[in-house]
């Protein structure tokens, strides 16, 4: 915990790493200074794309004390502002399952041989973020702990699967080897709750450790402070739960 004493310093810069099918991509990488060892955290950007909401958020893990990388997801699609980058991703249906789990793997490998590592590292993700984090906690060995804010299309229909999107991620709960956090608001529409409870159920059946936590008065993208969605008592308590869960798991 924080005291007014310690020292307290953060480095944070745009750096290149190696993701799916060895390509070099750019991330977003903040870290504490000091004597660590310090876990680590990789930030899976919601659909929105690779944004200040989410270079934001890299820094505040980093002052919790946690290596952050936040690769960016939308590499290949070409570079402008986030939103025109994000909006060629959706005009092309998102980008592929496998391409988004290798480089989340990617940045997992990244941050976990960087000297200053304690070789803990989570994995947090918010809207289509959620959905490639719990994918990558799944697919992607290694995550030591797994937070999902209102990942979308966790749970899919058959009539909602593409070349991008072979598979329901439901369908990886088997493999989730790590604890998972999840985050969600009753007045949402994807996830509705009753997806959420489909998901719960799943969890549950394969004896898996998990925690939702689901608020009344919040729908979609509640800790979102630059936009009207945005909840502050609800975004309160989940940033609590986040932290309290990551300490638990990774420190």
């Amino acid at each position: 915990m924080y005291q007014t004493n310690m020292y307290e310093g953060l480095l944070a810069e745009t750096i290149t790493m190696t993701g799916a099918n060895g390509d070099s991509i750019n991330a977003y990488l903040a870290r504490p200074l000091g004597k660590g060892p310090f876990p680590a955290m990789v930030l899976a950007h919601h659909m929105p794309g690779w944004d200040q909401w989410y270079r934001e958020t890299t820094l505040k893990f980093a002052q919790h004390g946690y290596i952050t990388i936040s690769p960016n997801l939308y590499f290949r699609s070409g570079h402008g502002t986030p939103e025109d980058v994000a909006a060629k991703v959706r005009a092309d249906g998102g980008i592929p399952d496998d391409q988004a789990v290798g480089d989340l793997a990617g940045a997992l490998k990244h941050v976990r041989e960087l000297p200053y590592s304690n070789g803990k590292v989570g994995i947090f993700g918010t809207c289509s973020g959620g959905r490639h984090a719990y994918i990558a906690a799944c697919r992607a060995p290694g995550f030591d702990a797994i937070v999902d804010c209102w990942g979308g299309r966790v749970v899919m229909t058959p009539d909602q699967l593409t070349k991008n999107f072979p598979a329901s991620p439901l369908d990886y709960t088997k493999d989730l080897a790590c604890p998972i956090l999840g985050l969600f608001g009753n007045d949402d529409s994807s996830p509705a709750p009753e997806q959420v409870n489909h998901h719960e159920a799943e969890l549950k059946r394969l004896g898996k450790n998990y925690e939702f936590h689901r608020y009344d008065g919040a729908g979609h993208g509640f800790f979102y402070d630059h936009a009207p969605m945005y909840r502050q008592a609800q975004a309160v308590d989940g940033w609590q739960k986040t932290f309290a869960f990551l300490e638990k798991y990774l420190a």
